[in-house]
């Protein structure tokens, strides 16, 4: 437990940021996963849940949740693997 005043805020804002950056990596694991499933699944709609997840992946990079490398070649993955998709390859 903090002892000092400065270190007992310190503790109080690093509990808000933890709390707050764990909801947006949840949500872009979400959509991550929502997109793989639907073009794992052949989906219509995989396209714009690509699109979705790359949104959410640049909100959490835009909030300084994710690394900019990081949520990068997860978009990178998802559009490589939906191109597969498109293409007619597994």
């Amino acid at each position: 437990m903090a002892n000092k005043k400065s270190a007992v805020k310190r503790q109080r804002q690093s509990e808000q940021r933890r709390l707050r950056n764990r909801a947006v990596r949840s949500i872009a694991r979400t959509t991550v996963a929502r997109a793989r499933v639907a073009i794992d699944h052949a989906d219509p709609q995989s396209a714009e849940q690509v699109r979705i997840a790359q949104s959410t992946l640049d909100v959490g990079v835009r909030k300084g949740t994710l690394h900019p490398n990081n949520a990068a070649r997860r978009k990178s993955r998802l559009m490589k693997r939906l191109n597969a998709a498109i293409a007619g390859h597994p």
